[in-house]
């Protein structure tokens, strides 16, 4: 069972995040700041991810789209300023599913009874983080969240991370932008993800926290539910 959603929040005019949620293929994509490039980055980004909803997938097909994306962002962006966004992905492909991410978007697993981050941010705040750079919850640390070291549209087009999963019966995805995981505690994702809701309530309980926060981002999130009665 799939469910998502999206919010403007209260930072910015417009929603500059895009997101694909139809039977096997989840993709959240935030756009880079505002504006035009953000908007194009995001829109020509999801509609190379969008692909990858048939036919066989692997490893090599995932970094090939990623690389198009890079492409056609670079290639096609024609204007000052920047065009970039991140991006996290989920195809489902019977009992596995593959998942693809670049940026800070993140996908997270609830599996009996433990919340897991199943992607890493790729910013200079999580390596600050893993390395004991400065404290947690200091200015410099704030500031390095925003100093993204990948991301599709990069002059050096990196590659995303990619891994492969078993799924397993009772086991909940949550795809997200920053505005969830930025504004919503590990804690509340935890209780969320955990409480057994349909995913349209728990997706909705994800966004209102994001808006009790301060609605400080755009905010974007899907759910993907496997029964528990799943082979």
């Amino acid at each position: 069972m799939i469910a998502s959603g999206t919010q403007l929040g209260n930072r910015y005019a417009e929603n500059y995040d895009v997101l694909y949620a139809e039977e096997n293929l989840l993709v959240v994509v935030d756009g880079m700041g505002s504006g035009e490039g953000s908007r194009f980055a995001g829109r020509t980004t999801m509609g190379v991810m969008e692909n990858l909803r048939s036919g066989p997938l692997d490893a090599d097909r995932l970094r090939a789209a990623v690389a198009q994306a890079h492409r056609e962002v670079t290639g096609g962006w024609q204007h000052p300023g920047l065009a970039g966004c991140t991006m996290a992905a989920l195809r489902v492909d019977g009992d596995r599913a593959w998942i693809a991410s670049i940026g800070d978007s993140r996908v997270y697993r609830w599996r009996r009874g433990l919340l897991e981050q199943l992607t890493i941010d790729h910013t200079e705040a999580w390596l600050g983080a893993v390395n004991g750079w400065w404290p947690a919850d200091s200015s410099r640390a704030k500031a390095a969240r925003y100093h993204l070291l990948r991301y599709v549209g990069h002059p050096d087009a990196p590659e995303p991370d990619v891994s492969h999963v078993t799924l397993q019966p009772g086991d909940v995805y949550m795809l997200c932008t920053d505005g969830i995981a930025d504004d919503v505690s590990y804690h509340r994702i935890a209780e969320v993800l955990g409480s057994r809701s349909a995913p349209q309530a728990m997706v909705s309980s994800l966004l209102s926290a994001a808006m009790d926060a301060g609605g400080n981002d755009n905010a974007t999130v899907v759910v993907l539910q496997i029964p528990v009665g799943a082979a």
